[in-house]
């Protein structure tokens, strides 16, 4: 069985590439602007030799549908951090989250595309482990100090990175055409997410909002963000902290 934490597993890594290289392959088709198609098509072409994707594997995995992933975060004062770094990540792939606390943890449920959702799952990891090993690091005078910071690092590193994905979406709206036919392909797709999640999940109430974060935690997980690797290179082997 495979470790859902082993990033350096290569089949994981061309999931998350898959569905990017479906995503430009889709944009260069509905694009009516021959420019910005090739540029698209350029692209995907870039992705599918420096990954080695095999073809065959694309064409098998056309039929992108909808579904819901499930999440363990666990238990302990490191759960909504977690919880708050997973929904960035979600939120800019397009999938929609909610979570449910149970007796034996807390459980997240992530809707959306298939693809989204192993872009989703891979960064998370990633990023969690990125986070993981910076925060296991630091040592405050008591227990209770350590995890409070340890806490407030991942709500600064969530905060840090959603501004970093943002950016890199603007980025990208930025380059498709006003009278590009993807713009419209796009919303349709978030809509039924949208109408996806409303019927898998029903009524959702708003969970009560964390403890407050320190400043000195907050801002060393801010910094700590800016470097993160947001998908550039394989991570593994990183230390997690445990249930807190």
């Amino acid at each position: 069985m495979t470790n859902p934490t082993d990033l350096s597993d290569p089949h994981r890594v061309d999931a998350g590439m898959v569905g990017k290289v479906r995503k430009l392959l889709a944009m260069a088709e509905g694009s009516a602007n021959s420019n910005e198609a090739d540029a698209f098509s350029r692209k995907a072409a870039e992705l599918i030799a420096a990954h080695r994707i095999d073809p065959d594997r694309l064409r098998a995995e056309a039929n992108d549908d909808l579904a819901v992933l499930e999440l363990m975060l666990g238990r302990g004062a490191y759960v909504r951090g977690r919880l708050a770094l997973l929904q960035v990540v979600a939120e800019a792939h397009g999938c929609r989250v909610v979570f449910e606390a149970r007796q034996r943890g807390t459980v997240v449920f992530v809707a959306g595309f298939r693809s989204d959702l192993d872009t989703t799952e891979l960064l998370y990891n990633s990023l969690h482990a990125q986070a993981s090993s910076r925060m296991s690091a630091v040592r405050r005078a008591t227990a209770a100090a350590t995890q409070q910071w340890r806490r407030s690092f991942l709500f600064g590193y969530a905060n840090q990175i959603c501004r970093m994905l943002q950016k890199s979406a603007d980025r990208v709206q930025h380059h498709i055409h006003p009278s590009s036919a993807a713009l419209p392909a796009l919303r349709a797709r978030d809509r039924r997410v949208d109408e996806f999640s409303r019927q898998r999940f029903g009524r959702v109430v708003a969970a009560r909002r964390p403890k407050a974060a320190t400043v000195t935690g907050f801002e060393a997980g801010r910094r700590a963000a800016s470097s993160a690797d947001l998908g550039r290179q394989r991570i593994g082997g990183k230390r997690a902290l445990g249930a807190g």
